[in-house]
């Protein structure tokens, strides 16, 4: 038996998917376990992680897999066993407001 890859160094791997049983909202959640180091490498990891979650969503594939869950807000949260770095806060508003 293998174990999947999970986190945000592996961007074609949905770390955690559900509903949030208190807003109905579909959830998808990308896990960073790693301390935040500043790397460039790392924050790239988090871009390609979000960019692949918000294709799995915009593009149908979720609905399509999923068709119970058509027509329901979707939201993506970062879990962290480390508190982020300033550039990585960074890069987490620079996606929150494109989102907006």
């Amino acid at each position: 038996m293998t174990e999947t890859q999970t986190g945000i160094a592996h961007p074609a791997v949905i770390d955690l998917f559900g509903v949030d049983q208190k807003t109905g909202e579909i959830l998808l959640v990308m896990n960073e376990s790693r301390p935040w180091d500043g790397s460039h490498e790392q924050l790239h990891e988090m871009q390609e992680k979000f960019n692949a979650y918000a294709s799995f969503i915009l593009d149908g594939e979720m609905t399509e897999a999923h068709p119970e869950l058509v027509g329901r807000k979707a939201r993506i949260e970062l879990r962290c066993q480390h508190v982020p770095n300033e550039e990585a806060l960074g890069l987490l508003q620079a996606i929150h407001d494109q989102l907006e």
